[in-house]
């Protein structure tokens, strides 16, 4: 292994990564066991200590990174570290003694602790952790490395842009199907091992004051730039798009993905919080859907005040029968509708306009900024945050208030999607027997 006289220029004139691809350690000529250990694979450099144990082991503890600690600072812990090395502590071995929660049981422990999280969260982060780090749920958390994860999150985008990459190809759907490159999904993994390592972190430190600080080792990929980027999708249904969109959607064999959809449309719901819409969220007497703050994004509860289209449509579903509890009605574990991309993908064989759930949301928002509603009004409407201001945190728009700009919106998507007003007699003879 190379010696040099580390330095602050020294250390800028060193190649990272190694033109080698193999991790190089360069050792300090000034303080013997002080290095710097260049990735093979990034341009991660790290000060590292290491010394030979009483018993014979060799023992090399992190430092940290190099674009983090001054050199003069990270040489005063290295001699600190040395020091306890040479009276025979071994800091990692008390540290792995005292600290044995693995990823697994920290993952539980962070759920089990985050009582207010939604469920489809909670499955995202299962999803995350122990689909794509299974091999690492019975290592200990706080024993995972920058290194290892830089390494897996690179790995786990090139696995499913070659698979996603080799489907596209096989469906010969080059040019229909959106491209998946695996960013989000990579980026989404280490957010979830960011917050179950900072929770395990966390407890370690409340059990044992003296414990020394450490990094969380996804802090890496920011020092790294190592981030995928995760540009916000701009997908919606042009005004010029809506008058096919909605007659396939309306062509749907399937009513409850046509219904569905249509909500989506006409209310700017999330995904989830339409597909698990109960018969009881929905109050037909004051034509208001109620939901409740467990099942928002934003944790608000929503009273969502029901325009005539979407009062019809769900009096139209409740005419059909209440099947179970929910007004989308599913067949799997959930009993409601729970992935609506198929549907989405028959409207989009049918006319051309491929988008998501969520792209419908983008839709129904942009419609309503062409509306002249107040942007409070429409905030409310779609249940997002009001934001800083002082004077909106004072407003509070009632449902009643919020019928009015509610309607216009409708009112405006409906003339965009080319749709006839129909007589409402059998449907207010509808609603009557519903609501006696």
């Amino acid at each position: 292994m190379p010696s040099i006289k580390l330095t602050k220029r020294s250390i800028e004139r060193i190649d990272a990564p190694d033109p080698s691809g193999k991790q190089t350690l360069y050792w300090d000529t000034d303080l013997k066991g002080f290095g710097l250990l260049i990735s093979g694979t990034s341009n991660s450099k790290t000060y590292v200590v290491q010394r030979r144990l009483k018993d014979g082991r060799t023992r090399r503890l992190t430092i940290g990174p190099a674009n983090v600690f001054e050199l003069d600072k990270a040489r005063e812990l290295a001699e600190a570290q040395l020091g306890e090395l040479y009276l025979g502590k071994d800091p990692k071995a008390q540290r792995s003694a005292k600290h044995r929660i693995t990823l697994r049981s920290a993952l539980d422990q962070y759920l089990e602790a985050r009582a207010t999280l939604r469920q489809s969260s909670r499955d995202n982060y299962r999803q995350a952790i122990q689909k794509r780090l299974e091999d690492w749920l019975d290592k200990p958390v706080l024993a995972i490395t920058a290194e290892m994860v830089i390494e897996r999150h690179r790995e786990v985008q090139s696995e499913i842009e070659i698979r996603e990459t080799a489907r596209r190809k096989a469906d010969d759907e080059s040019e229909r199907r959106i491209p998946i490159t695996g960013h989000a999904t990579a980026n989404s993994m280490m957010r979830a091992l960011r917050a179950v390592w900072n929770f395990a972190y966390d407890r370690a430190r409340r059990a044992d004051p003296d414990m020394g600080a450490l990094f969380n080792p996804v802090v890496a990929l920011r020092q790294e730039r190592a981030w995928f980027p995760a540009p916000r999708r701009d997908t919606f249904v042009r005004a010029d798009q809506l008058p096919e969109f909605y007659k396939a959607v309306s062509a749907l064999p399937n009513r409850i993905g046509s219904d569905y959809i249509k909500l989506l449309l006409f209310t700017g719901l999330r995904r989830t919080e339409a597909a698990e819409l109960r018969w009881d969220d929905v109050d037909f007497a004051a034509r208001v859907i109620r939901l409740p703050g467990v099942r928002t994004k934003n944790g608000s509860k929503l009273n969502l005040p029901m325009t005539d289209f979407v009062s019809d449509l769900i009096v139209a579903r409740r005419a059909l029968g209440r099947d179970g509890d929910y007004v989308f009605p599913g067949n799997g574990k959930s009993d409601h509708l729970a992935e609506p991309k198929s549907f989405l993908n028959e409207v989009a064989e049918a006319c051309g306009v491929r988008v998501g759930a969520h792209d419908l949301r983008r839709t129904f928002i942009t419609v309503a900024a062409d509306v002249a509603i107040s942007p409070m009004a429409l905030k409310a409407l779609v249940n997002h945050s009001l934001g800083g201001d002082v004077t909106e945190g004072y407003a509070r728009l009632t449902t009643e208030q919020l019928r009015r700009p509610a309607q216009m919106i409708c009112d405006r998507m409906k003339e965009l999607c080319a749709i006839e007003t129909p007589s409402a007699e059998n449907v207010t003879k509808l609603v009557q027997a519903i609501t006696g």
